[in-house]
């Protein structure tokens, strides 16, 4: 008679988070950073299709890495929660906060109750009035959150973008030096990788825009903000380029 096989919850529990950590470094990064007027969220992702940033509300945006489908599926709850709060209440009450809570629920549910865990991480980021209110929560495949302070580096080789980051990154850029940063950063991964603007995905939380905050930037300002960087430049030039922005979330991912 055969032995009935057993795994112990701790064992469980680790292969579900080795396995989750290992789809989520499969991915193409993504780098959320502080900048003078607001939040800026940058991504590899040569997709014009699929979205890795997207705006949630207001003042509220979402950044992912790792499987497409799962993190939309979680995008698209969060556009609901706020929606329906925000209809319900009022605008106000819905925060950033509020729905890394919710995130979190959903994320340490499917952890611990599927065989499979989501294959994601996230970033809700919400811009305050000044940098001091700014709100960065990071959310991990188990359900943590963790309350982050001028940049976040999420996917792929995390580390080594996060590294590029510690050492460059300070407070009150501007948009143009902290999208260099940024793109250094992203480009750590790998010694001989050079992005341009057309593989980047790019979007902003400016706090001095009007109503709605976010703003996905085309690839044509992409590359004057890098220019401008790149000489030297200071404050970001004007912004002409209409509004785009984007409703899709996502990413191309788990692909490298």
């Amino acid at each position: 008679m055969s032995m009935p096989f057993y795994v112990s919850p701790e064992q469980q529990m680790k292969d579900k988070a080795d396995y989750a950590r290992k789809g989520i470094a499969r991915g193409r990064s993504v780098v959320v950073l502080q900048y003078d007027d607001g939040i800026l969220f940058v991504a590899d992702n040569p997709s014009r299709a699929l979205h890795k940033i997207s705006e949630i509300y207001d003042r509220i945006a979402f950044a992912a890495v790792g499987k497409y489908n799962e993190f939309e599926n979680l995008r698209l709850g969060g556009v609901r929660y706020a929606d329906v709060n925000g209809y319900q209440y009022d605008r106000r009450d819905v925060t950033a906060r509020g729905l890394a809570n919710v995130y979190a629920q959903s994320l340490g549910t499917i952890f611990t109750e599927t065989n499979k865990p989501y294959e994601v991480e996230l970033v809700v980021a919400e811009v305050g009035d000044g940098a001091e209110t700014d709100q960065i929560y990071r959310l991990t495949f188990d359900g943590s959150v963790a309350d982050e302070h001028g940049y976040v580096a999420m996917g792929g080789q995390a580390d080594a973008v996060a590294q590029v980051l510690k050492d460059r990154y300070r407070e009150g850029m501007s948009l143009a030096e902290a999208l260099k940063v940024a793109v250094r950063a992203l480009e750590a991964q790998d010694a001989d990788r050079h992005l341009e603007a057309k593989s980047l995905e790019v979007a902003v939380l400016d706090r001095n825009r009007e109503h709605r905050l976010f703003k996905a930037l085309p690839a044509a300002r992409i590359e004057r903000l890098l220019n401008e960087a790149n000489d030297g430049g200071g404050a970001d030039a004007g912004d002409g380029d209409g509004d785009g922005a984007n409703g899709a979330g996502g990413s191309e991912d788990s692909a490298g």
